[in-house]
């Protein structure tokens, strides 16, 4: 039994793959930042926080690590309905995947504050900076500078598994192809284009994130080290 392709009959459902491509890279853009923040801050209290902040952020941590993405976009979204709070699919996705690269994102940074080593600290204290203005310099920046290409994967992945959003129709990518490929009945040639487009973004994603790496860590910039 042969298959013939057939990609002619895609071709009108491009803007629709443009669309779905587009508010992919918009979630992945809002959960990247706020997924840095969240998890950053947590970072800092796992690593110098009082026992009951480390306890919180820890268990945090291992409960979203440990749980599949899927679950928790369900407990998120059917959750904030349960509650009596009407919010739209995407702003779910977003929370959701704010949430969970916050616990991954946490783990990488708090690997990079445990890398500065303590003589750092004491010369910068000889030196007279401030605390503010040690746990700037000397901690948070080259902590972050560190683990920046590990920070870069994750953000690429992340643009990958908001593809699991379209399960609570999230109009994304996946959720484009799945409509589409149910009123054309090509799947087949339907996936390999998201295929495609998916790994196409990924080299947006990660070129984007390369090129804020060169503007933000400018040392690295003039030594000519790779981010």
């Amino acid at each position: 039994m042969t298959y013939q392709f057939d990609f002619s009959s895609l071709l009108a459902y491009w803007p629709e793959f443009l669309q779905g491509a587009w508010l992919t890279l918009q979630l992945s853009a809002v959960s990247t930042v706020a997924g840095f923040i969240v998890g950053t801050l947590c970072a800092i209290g796992r690593s110098d926080g009082p026992p009951w902040v480390k306890f919180l952020v820890g268990s945090y941590v291992e409960i979203i690590r440990n749980t599949p993405l899927l679950v928790q976009v369900f407990i998120v979204y059917f959750g904030i309905a349960t509650l009596g709070v009407r919010v739209s699919a995407n702003t779910a996705a977003v929370v959701a995947l704010v949430v969970n690269v916050g616990a991954y994102t946490c783990e990488i940074v708090r690997a990079g504050l445990e890398s500065v080593h303590k003589s750092q600290l004491e010369a910068a204290d000889c030196l007279g900076l401030s605390k503010p203005q040690i746990y700037w310099h000397v901690v948070i920046r080259p902590a972050i500078e560190r683990v920046y290409p590990a920070l870069t994967s994750q953000y690429v992945l992340l643009m990958l598994a908001s593809s699991i959003t379209s399960q609570i129709s999230a109009e994304e990518l996946t959720a484009v192809a799945n409509r589409i490929q149910s009123d054309t009945f090509r799947s087949f040639e339907t996936y390999i284009v998201v295929g495609i487009i998916y790994l196409a973004l990924s080299f947006v994603v990660r070129i984007a994130l390369w090129l804020f790496g060169l503007a933000v860590f400018v040392r690295k910039r003039k030594l000519g080290t790779a981010l």
